[in-house]
């Protein structure tokens, strides 16, 4: 495109999901392609079926997670935005107090992290209406499926093994989800609803939900909130992706040093229950860092000529 105009949002929005679809597609494919080609076989049933593939051949899982988080989000999103380069930055990065930025992230996530565990347990304890019951076994199904496979991946032993986690688990995640998510997704809604809060819990509901895990979307919403918000304030896609791998990366590290102690999957999903007290001055520091994060920002952008919409 060589013109400063920028293209319907709706266009946009067609574009990336096209590109999406046919992301998808492709890296699984490929990745399935080479292998069979490489080892000479091609065993579908273990394809078919991740946890089997875990144990069995870890090193084809590891690929076929990176290939189908780079080819279903970031090409789509980087592919957008070659075509639109002219009319939408979708990943801005100002440098501006980045650090400081990126310092308060970490401490948030930290603070929250109390609040999250009691959201994230009230999650797994709900319950949907008889009439829904159904629909309430295949959701459980559907989280059992991928506690299992997160189990397989996570629990290990091995230094190498917990790199390749942080990377596959952690590194990828973080920069190919925001670059889709609150990169190119929210900042089409924005252009379509004109208005940002829209665009961030729209963006955050839908990246939730993608996952699929239904006892676990409220925490995995607020967390879209929270990198949908830091990414609107600081004008820098980093910061989201920096706490995105912060919150990915503390997971597999923990899993890690549970596992060299003889402790379980289980005993890392158990979720701490905390005084009342605890959980009061979670959420008060919580917003007090949230609150300066945000003044913080805005203080930042009006000394730049940055205006937060």
């Amino acid at each position: 495109m060589n013109t400063d105009r920028p293209n319907s949002p709706w266009l946009s929005l067609v574009t990336l999901l096209g590109f999406t679809f046919v992301g998808a597609l492709a890296s699984q494919i490929i990745v399935i392609v080479l292998f069979a080609w490489l080892s000479g076989k091609l065993d579908l049933s273990s394809l078919s079926n991740p946890v089997i593939l875990a144990t069995s051949n870890r090193g084809l899982l590891y690929l076929l997670l990176a290939s189908s988080s780079l080819g279903t989000f970031l090409f789509p999103a980087m592919l957008l935005q070659r075509i639109e380069r002219h009319q939408i930055d979708y990943f801005p990065a100002r440098n501006v107090q980045i650090g400081l930025f990126i310092g308060l992230s970490f401490l948030f996530l930290l603070a929250a992290s109390p609040i999250m565990e009691l959201i994230s347990r009230w999650n797994m304890e709900m319950s949907l209406p008889e009439s829904f019951k159904s629909a309430e076994t295949w959701m459980r199904t559907q989280e059992d499926a991928m506690a299992d496979l997160t189990k397989n991946l996570v629990m290990v032993d091995s230094l190498s093994l917990l790199l390749t986690n942080i990377v596959v688990m952690a590194i990828i995640p973080a920069v190919v989800e925001e670059f889709f998510f609150r990169g190119a997704l929210q900042t089409i809604c924005y252009r379509i609803f004109d208005n940002q809060h829209a665009a961030i819990w729209i963006t955050a509901i839908i990246f939730s939900a993608i996952h699929v895990q239904f006892f676990g979307f409220f925490p995995r919403m607020i967390l879209g909130l929270i990198f949908g918000y830091a990414f609107v304030w600081t004008k820098n896609i980093w910061v989201p992706v920096f706490a995105h791998f912060v919150n990915n990366a503390s997971v597999t590290i923990i899993a890690y040093f549970f596992h060299k102690q003889g402790k379980t999957y289980e005993d890392l999903q158990s979720v701490e229950i905390y005084s009342p007290i605890i959980y009061l001055s979670s959420f008060i520091i919580t917003l007090l860092i949230g609150y300066y994060f945000y003044k913080k920002s805005k203080e930042v952008n009006r000394l730049n000529e940055f205006e937060l919409d």
